[in-house]
């Protein structure tokens, strides 16, 4: 009978970096794919437990786009934590403002909700444009 393989934290390699373009990318196929290789899962020596994912480098975060007619009509919430103190904008004003933070949010949002989730998301660099301080790694290109 053979044994389930664990990994340990002294056997895991050193962590890869990918690039992703988002252009003409739709939000949510794009934050899938994102999430799933931050946490490893595209890997076979796939851990919930552990870090086991890599480095992902998003560049042309203001060219993503919308399924549908969701630029008009998704939400973001927000609350100050007073009475009556909860805030709305749409997706089409966040974008205008700051893209970056519709790409993040989408991310965040598919990776589990515990104590992996800032690590994770420690991982995840997003620019608005095709430039990027991030050379050095030598990212491979990563396939949505």
């Amino acid at each position: 009978m053979q044994k389930t393989f664990v990994p340990k934290v002294k056997t895991s390699q050193e962590k890869a970096w990918y690039i992703v373009d988002a252009t003409d990318q739709i939000v949510g196929k794009l934050a899938t794919r994102v999430a799933d290789a931050l946490r490893g899962k595209d890997k076979p020596t796939f851990t919930p437990h552990m870090d086991e994912g890599a480095y992902v480098i998003v560049i042309n975060s203001d060219k993503i786009r919308f399924s549908g007619s969701k630029l008009a009509d998704k939400i973001y919430y927000r609350h100050s934590g007073y009475k009556g103190g909860i805030k709305a904008a749409t997706a089409a004003s966040i974008m205008d403002k700051n893209s970056k933070k519709v790409v993040v949010e989408a991310i965040k949002n598919m990776l589990p909700n515990n104590k992996l989730r800032k690590m994770f998301l420690a991982k995840l660099k997003v620019f608005k444009d095709a430039n990027h301080d991030h050379a050095a790694q030598k990212p491979t290109p990563l396939e949505i």
